[in-house]
């Protein structure tokens, strides 16, 4: 309960009331790619400024693998139960989705562990960083194979008796997407590299860019933070329709799957013995579900699958259970089993 008297999930809510009402209320897309990006680098420079006080070590090497392993068996889970009930591109792109991340979820967890005193490590921004690619390689390996099956199972000069989704792209790009553009794309994403720059800033600069950035990185985060989750909740409010209309084993799969995420996170924690607080952001990487970086990249690498699903479900359901209930479920279970 104290998590929704916070200020800036309040005005999450209000976002979602001021939707749901259909106001007209909204934040302009170039405002609201600004404080995506300070919040961004400011969470790099904080991740930056606490790896130069702890430096790398055993802990953060166990955390980052840890990381690594939950961004590849998050993804391949999540299709082989998703292919049982949407088409293979559709169960790709979704699994694809809830095995990436939200760096939204993510900010939101590390300012409640702020708010609670609860420590934990700069280097968790860095397995942020290493959650969001694998999931988005599997999605594109995997469609690459479909395809590939799809054809080889054609017989020759057969009409096919359905007709494929519309799509923008030719026949040659829709059929095989580069694994090699798809990485290109990942790891030079502009939001991502702002963030892994303003960390190797932060590490560089240490106890003194720590102190003149403190207005900054600190100072202002709150306030931007908050700023940002009313527009995450008038782009909720919107995509509850959406949610709505999706058959309703998806949907339980979009309620249930980040709390199976976060228990198998927790498990790998209680395994290496990490601390709470580290914990606790390993458990909201692993429940969260990407809707902004994830959707943009299948919308080009899988045109075949359904956009409506994997980001209605990502959006409108996942993202608020974990914003409203899921980070103080996390932060409570980590405590209770690792300590303070």
């Amino acid at each position: 309960m104290q998590n929704l008297l916070d200020p800036a999930i309040l005005f999450f809510v209000f976002g979602v009331i001021a939707g749901t009402i259909r106001s007209n209320l909204e934040i302009p897309p170039a405002i609201s790619r600004f404080l995506s990006l300070y919040l961004l680098m400011a969470l790099g420079l904080k991740g930056g400024f606490a790896l130069s006080h702890s430096g790398l070590n055993a802990a953060v090497a166990a955390s980052l693998g840890a990381a690594v392993f939950l961004a590849i068996s998050i993804p391949i889970a999540g299709y082989l139960l998703l292919r049982k009930l949407v088409s293979g591109f559709d169960a790709a792109a979704i699994a694809a989705t809830y095995g990436s991340v939200s760096a939204v979820t993510f900010l939101t967890a590390t300012q409640y562990l702020d708010n609670q005193s609860i420590p934990y490590g700069g280097h968790m921004a860095a397995a942020m960083a290493l959650m969001e690619s694998p999931a988005i390689i599997f999605a594109v390996l995997l469609a690459n194979r479909i395809r590939s099956h799809a054809q080889t199972d054609k017989p020759s000069g057969t009409p096919s008796s359905k007709p494929p989704r519309k799509s923008t792209d030719t026949p040659t790009e829709a059929q095989t997407v580069s694994v090699r553009k798809v990485l290109h794309e990942s790891f030079t994403d502009g939001a991502q590299l702002l963030l892994l720059g303003a960390m190797i800033v932060g590490l560089i600069s240490g106890e003194a860019g720590e102190r003149s950035m403190q207005p900054f990185a600190v100072g202002l985060f709150k306030g931007m933070l908050s700023f940002f989750l009313l527009d995450m909740g008038l782009m909720a409010a919107r995509s509850f329709s959406q949610a709505s209309t999706k058959p309703p084993l998806l949907v339980v799969y979009a309620v249930l799957a980040p709390a199976i995420h976060a228990a198998l996170a927790l498990g790998l924690a209680l395994l290496l013995q990490l601390p709470a607080g580290d914990a606790a952001l390993l458990m909201t990487l692993a429940a969260s579900a990407s809707y902004i970086a994830v959707p943009a990249v299948l919308r080009i690498a899988l045109p075949e699958a359904n956009p409506s699903l994997y980001f209605g479900l990502s959006l409108g359901v996942t993202f608020p259970l974990n914003i409203l209930f899921g980070i103080p479920i996390y932060t409570a279970a980590a405590q209770k089993m690792l300590g303070n």
